[in-house]
């Protein structure tokens, strides 16, 4: 068969040797040779080769991109808790295709890692989660790749997009692992690996744009091109995001708790008319709050600014800078990043020793805020001018939604508790709790938008069991689920386990468990208050006590959602729940952790977890 035309820009001889070799390739070394050819002209191979070769040796060989237009290929894997890094894949992989490659997108779970070995290009989009660790579905893949199975990657070219919180100490370092170890066996980076704060669309649509770059050819550009006019003619469709919130009206907030009761629960629901705003149950709505007007005041006062002294913020709008560190800015959490900017404003020698022990560092940066950095190693030469420059902005704070839009049009409802204690000689507030709970009226707007999370969503049959866990305010998701489901007349069996403190005072959404038992539509409620008993009950004592029929629910298929506090209450079901299949199996502790993991691989075991 012969794949070049005879006016081809080739000589005899070069015909004769290409059109031998295509026929032979495989489809993994076809994909190499498209990599190394799209890479060609973008790595400069072309004038390097010029330079060193017989005239006439190397010009003939760009053309045969132009004439065979052999396949362009692109591997997007990523590993996401909350779905910013899925979205994020999503976003790269639709900029690529429209680029002509021939794009692969999964998550890290599903990824099978000997399919690394027919990789060319491989781009990982990766979270921190908790103290430094991967998110749930990066577990698997993470782990072979840093063993002894893990193949050696000198034909991959690759790039990492990092994604984590700055005032967090291990801030990014499941990404920074992939890096490294992705350079450990071979790889060559494509891309410098690009680390995201919670503000995170200017970097990740820096990183996208550099890879796109990178790997354009001239045999792109046409598709470039048209992709650039095509969107260029589209008309843009109003998506709400952190950078640019829905303003919601309030219209109703309500404390869930009883007269009596240590805690204040917010229930709030939000007016989503007219925003286009849609949302499934499992995601989560953003909420961007406001500082505390009082904590403001004090900062300026001490150190010595005028209220009303105007400064640029990025976006180039023009506020007073107490406007911009009421609405704009976080003051209200310290990390060694932002110690580290307040460096060349310091003064006070006690400062720079702080910053070069870290020890001292991790533990002073705990639960303090500006004002105690400005109080504690003031004076500052820190300006209303330089506000910009060091500070970030306030970020979202997420709250699992605890509505479903089909039983509530046009509205969103939030479960949301209260913080407050005492640290460091003073009361400390929580910022979103406490401008809800205090400061937002109903009639009033709140700067919302919605954040999809593909990892924790019901099942997709209605006859499905679940099984759901969440103690606090992470039952609020159940309240979605439960709602959804009612609205579909689901046949499928439901079970609830909730926890609090106190029966009468902390009984979240009591009257609708008890409407849905009364009417059918949940299954089973298991509540577990802990302090109404000399001994403190809690949900993984209920799961204990039902064993045998929670693993014979598992055993007819059921899904299993865990949602709430990460350290202490996810941590204690989940080993509940190996000791569960562990007894009622009668496996090894190894055997009934493989069972959890293949239920977490099938999607039958998800957590919403914080």
């Amino acid at each position: 068969m012969q794949l070049l035309v005879t006016n081809s820009p080739f000589s005899e001889e070069q015909l004769q040797h290409i059109n031998a070799l295509l026929p032979t390739l495989t489809e993994t070394q076809i994909h190499w040779l498209s990599g190394y050819l799209a890479f060609y002209r973008s790595n400069n191979v072309q004038g390097a080769l010029q330079a060193a070769a017989p005239q006439g040796s190397v010009a003939a060989v760009a053309p045969v991109v132009e004439a065979v237009q052999l396949p362009k290929e692109a591997t997007i894997i990523f590993g996401s808790q909350t779905g910013n890094a899925q979205r994020l894949a999503g976003r790269l992989a639709d900029r690529l295709k429209a680029e002509g490659y021939d794009v692969t997108v999964s998550a890290m779970n599903k990824f099978k890692p000997n399919d690394l070995k027919k990789v060319v290009n491989l781009f990982v989009l990766v979270s921190t989660h908790g103290e430094g660790d991967p998110p749930d579905n990066a577990v698997s893949f993470y782990e072979f790749l840093h063993g002894k199975r893990a193949p050696e990657l000198k034909h991959v070219k690759y790039s990492v997009l990092a994604l984590g919180d700055t005032s967090y100490e291990f801030f990014c370092k499941t990404g920074q692992d992939f890096d490294a170890r992705l350079k450990e066996l071979g790889a060559e980076q494509l891309v410098e690996r690009a680390d995201c704060d919670v503000d995170y669309e200017e970097t990740a649509s820096g990183w996208i744009n550099a890879i796109a770059e990178k790997l354009n050819s001239a045999q792109a550009a046409p598709a470039v091109q048209a992709a650039v006019a095509t969107e260029a003619a589209a008309p843009a469709s109003v998506e709400y995001t952190r950078n640019k919130p829905f303003q919601a009206e309030v219209i109703e907030s309500i404390n869930l708790n009883g007269r009596g009761s240590d805690r204040e629960t917010r229930h709030l629901e939000l007016s989503l008319e007219g925003s286009g705003i849609v949302y499934e149950p499992g995601d989560a709505v953003g909420i961007v709050p406001h500082n505390d007007p009082g904590l403001v005041k004090e900062l300026i006062e001490e150190l010595g600014w005028k209220p009303s002294e105007q400064v640029t913020t990025k976006d180039g709008a023009t506020l007073s800078v107490e406007e911009a560190l009421t609405k704009e800015y976080e003051i209200t959490t310290l990390s060694k990043t932002l110690l580290e900017k307040f460096e060349p404003f310091a003064k006070n020698d006690k400062f720079k020793k702080l910053l070069g022990n870290a020890a001292e560092l991790k533990a002073y940066v705990k639960g303090r805020d500006l004002l105690d950095l400005i109080q504690d190693y003031g004076p500052f030469t820190w300006q209303p001018s330089d506000v910009v420059s060091v500070l970030r902005k306030i970020p979202a704070r997420l709250y699992s939604i605890a509505s479903s839009l089909a039983a509530h049009p046009d509205e969103v409802h939030l479960t949301i508790r209260k913080v407050q204690y005492d640290a460091h000689g003073r009361q400390r507030n929580g910022v979103c709790s406490v401008y809800v709970s205090e400061r937002l009226e109903v009639g009033d707007h709140v700067s919302v938008f919605v954040q999809s999370n593909p990892n924790f969503k019901l099942p997709a049959s209605h006859e499905t069991p679940i099984i759901m866990i969440g103690p606090g305010t992470g039952v609020a998701p159940f309240r979605a689920f439960m709602e959804e489901r009612e609205e579909a007349g689901a046949s499928g069996k439901s079970w609830l386990f909730f926890g609090d403190r106190h029966y009468v005072t902390d009984f979240l959404y009591q009257t609708d468990w008890q409407r849905m038992l009364n009417e059918g539509a949940l299954t089973n409620l298991e509540v577990a208050f802990s302090r109404d008993t000399e001994q403190k009950v809690y949900v993984q004592h209920r799961l204990l006590e039902h064993a045998a029929e929670l693993y014979a629910w598992l055993e007819e298929g059921a899904h299993l959602y865990i949602c709430g506090d990460e350290k202490h209450m996810a941590h204690d079901v989940h080993e509940a729940l190996l000791q569960i299949i562990q007894e009622q199996r009668g496996v090894s502790a190894e055997a009934a952790a493989a069972y959890l993991s293949e239920l977490q691989d099938a999607g039958r075991y998800q957590r919403d977890v914080y």
